[in-house]
């Protein structure tokens, strides 16, 4: 066995199964998580637990990682990625303005390019922290949204990324182009996610998921479609998606969301009008309240100047 990964459960793990809380807090699948478990390398409070186990926040997990990497995990190669830009860099932090079709990191399945690979490629230091395949990150995009990411370069950096995410400090801003005009124009959608009871990567809203809370505005209005500024208070899977689509204003170009794709076709628009645009936390070094903003990629641009000429 290898080193011996030690952390706390927060509030968020309350209640959770002792495979899937180490899958979450070390970046493992949850087939792996249960693998170690049945090894008897994971311990509660100094207590060794099974995979069906409860774990409640504030306790201690010890997991005695393997010295290999399983079957089932990804690995990080280095690996060039076009048309992903460092906004950011200095001692703590990295925040990069991600492209489409772009992962955060390697994961099982996905043979893409990703913002870790891309960033080892290119001789950056990154924290070690986390999960071999998920080093430095505090938070992840959709690959199929594009824009800012802020990665740990140090372990201080990512401790305390990690901490502010959880406490809701960090402000997510996104645009999103969405079908038809919300009513009201402002509003917060409260509302759990969790899986899609019909699988293939799908979420959806259902009282047995966790909290997740979106709040939007207008920007513009089109005759087909609005302009959205959306803050995220949690920060789920596919959270704007699935509460757009959960007010039957789903994202333009997103029919896993069921969006309507002629629409999408009209606008030259190859997947869900989305873009990550500004992102503002405490520095982790200096304490400073930094903001960091994208600006739209060119299909983006493209696909919102003929939403205009359809008025």
């Amino acid at each position: 066995m290898g080193e011996v990964k030690a952390l706390p459960v927060p509030d968020g793990l309350e209640g959770e199964r002792v495979d899937a809380a180490v899958a979450r807090l070390l970046g493992l699948s949850r087939t792996r998580s249960a693998e170690i478990a049945a090894e008897g390398a994971i311990t509660v409070d100094h207590r060794v637990v099974g995979k069906s186990d409860r774990v409640s926040a504030g306790q201690w997990l010890e997991v005695q990682m393997p010295d290999r990497l399983g079957p089932r995990q990804a690995q990080v190669k280095p690996v060039e990625v076009p048309g992903l830009r460092i906004v950011h860099e200095d001692s703590e932090i990295i925040v990069v303005d991600k492209p489409l079709g772009v992962a955060a990191h390697p994961s099982v399945g996905w043979d893409g390019p990703d913002v870790v690979s891309g960033l080892v490629a290119a001789g950056k230091r990154i924290s070690t922290s986390g999960a071999a395949e998920r080093q430095g990150i505090v938070q992840r995009l959709d690959v199929g949204t594009s824009g800012l990411m802020v990665l740990a370069k140090s372990e201080r950096a990512y401790t305390v990324l990690k901490q502010a995410f959880r406490d809701r400090t960090v402000e997510k801003t996104y645009h999103a182009l969405v079908q038809g005009l919300p009513d009201p124009i402002v509003g917060t959608i409260d509302a759990p996610i969790g899986r899609h009871p019909g699988g293939d990567y799908k979420f959806a809203v259902m009282t047995s998921g966790r909290a997740s809370v979106t709040h939007y505005e207008l920007v513009e209005a089109f005759r087909r479609a609005s302009l959205l500024r959306i803050h995220l208070e949690t920060g789920r899977t596919h959270q704007i998606r699935v509460h757009m689509a959960a007010l039957h204003h789903p994202c333009v170009g997103d029919p896993l969301y069921g969006a309507d794709p002629t629409l999408a076709k009209k606008l030259g628009l190859a997947r869900q009008w989305l873009q990550a645009t500004e992102l503002s936390f405490d520095h982790p070094g200096s304490g400073e309240r930094v903001t960091y903003v994208s600006e739209l990629p060119d299909d983006l641009q493209h696909a919102l100047d003929r939403i205009r000429d359809l008025t």
